[in-house]
């Protein structure tokens, strides 16, 4: 009979796939702050440190992943190219909706084969700044801020006290920084550098803030 080795067996071997990370979005009056961690994980391990996990669908349309890494990318593949045969039909630059709701449906038809959750943010014409959440399931749900991933949990208090209505860009991106900061701080699948994203009508301001330059972080004495 052939052996057979079980779930448990495989994750204490180290086989198992951790999908931790932090992300989070802030729409503004005209824009839209992103920022995410750097951490990608396999079982125990790092498998890199400074991933990107930001990702361009248009010229003014971004998202935040968070999960399988590999499904997300695969997801925002085909997303990215549906969006851009959509506006060359249409003739008119891609909506943010629609592009949540091209999310939505992939992650729901697919729900029980995937582990994504994304935060799809940008600004339009005809929309201004703003941001859709499609977590885990394929829901889709539009927020004037959104933070994801397992760091998430320790930071919802945090944002929700800090978090106020017409911030202004400066105050967005400061609450971006010390949100995940914070959370990589106490979230061990969380970490690396801090990566952001400012999107505007006119502009798409990337920033890089690296581990030795968090606004927060524990120090022992």
């Amino acid at each position: 009979m052939e052996d057979r080795i079980s779930s448990e067996e495989l994750i204490g071997a180290g086989a198992g796939v951790d999908s931790g990370t932090t992300i989070m979005a802030v729409a503004y009056e005209g824009g839209v702050v992103m920022g995410a961690d750097s951490r990608t994980s396999t079982g125990s391990y790092v498998a890199n440190r400074v991933s990107d996990k930001i990702t361009a669908i248009h010229d003014r349309i971004y998202v935040c992943r968070s999960g399988s890494a590999a499904d997300t990318q695969a997801i925002s593949d085909y997303v990215r190219r549906f969006i851009s045969e959509h506006a060359i039909d249409k003739g008119t630059p891609p909506t943010i909706a629609a592009t949540a709701k091209l999310f939505r449906t992939l992650c729901y038809n697919n729900k029980d084969r995937l582990l994504a959750g994304i935060i799809i943010a940008g600004v339009s014409d005809a929309e201004g700044g703003v941001l859709y959440e499609v977590p885990l399931g394929g829901a889709c749900v539009k927020q004037p801020f959104s933070i994801g991933g397992s760091g998430s949990s320790y930071i919802y208090g945090y944002v929700d006290s800090a978090y106020k209505p017409g911030m202004s860009k400066e105050e967005c991106q400061e609450l971006v920084r010390t949100a995940i900061s914070h959370a990589m701080a106490r979230d061990g699948s969380s970490g690396g550098v801090i990566r952001m994203v400012t999107i505007e009508k006119d502009s798409v301001t990337r920033e890089f803030i690296p581990g030795d330059k968090l606004p927060f972080m524990l120090t022992s004495k």
